[in-house]
């Protein structure tokens, strides 16, 4: 079975490597922690995968710090559909943004400890009630405001999250919407052609 490796270089780039991840004693040594999971089968995103399991190396993050912050992802941005293949690109981030910057996996760490503390002892074994509440008592701090801005760009801007949420990218390099499904919908009653003018060419 192939894994799919999950690197920095093509998480928002669109590209999924299809070479396998070999795990061996070796290559677990070169980080610190592996993040592992296994796509749901008949998925938008394990359908185009190579492979239903992928695998995310962590150089700075120890492997449970790095599910904390994935779970923490969850909580911050929740989406039942969307994988945590796509959770693991922020962790990816974060572990490589701490990796340069000392401060940074400081600041991580801290708040990760801090997580664990509000949680009752462990924000993984939480319930969702608690690490809600947990990670909403972080509200505006910069650990809680690192994560958050991560987001965005860590969950969104790759070509995973546009397969599970049916997003074809920018449709200016294929000619626009207009004759790519603009006029689609089924449900609406047909507008008479003078609701719609001919585009201004001038």
């Amino acid at each position: 079975m192939k894994t799919i490796p999950i690197s920095q270089d093509n998480a928002h780039s669109g590209a999924v490597a299809k070479a396998p991840l070999s795990l061996t004693r070796r290559n677990l040594l070169k980080g610190t922690g592996v993040l592992m999971g296994t796509l749901v089968a008949g998925t938008p995103l394990a359908l185009l995968a190579p492979s239903t399991v992928w695998a995310v190396e962590l150089k700075t993050l120890s492997k449970g710090e790095g599910e904390t912050l994935l779970q923490m992802g969850r909580v911050l941005f929740p989406h039942d559909k969307l994988p945590d293949a796509v959770y693991a690109l922020l962790v990816k981030d974060l572990d490589a943004a701490a990796a340069t910057d000392p401060d940074v996996a400081r600041q991580l760490r801290d708040g990760l400890a801090s997580l664990d503390k509000l949680a009752g002892g462990s924000f993984l074994q939480a319930n969702a009630r608690k690490r809600l509440a947990a990670v909403k008592t972080l509200e505006g701090q910069p650990f809680f405001n690192t994560v958050r801005g991560k987001c965005v760009t860590s969950l969104y801007d790759n070509e995973m999250a546009f397969a599970t949420f049916g997003y074809e990218g920018s449709a200016w390099e294929k000619g626009g919407y207009i004759t790519r499904g603009f006029q689609d919908l089924k449900w609406l009653p047909a507008l008479p052609i003078e609701a719609s003018p001919p585009p201004y060419l001038g």
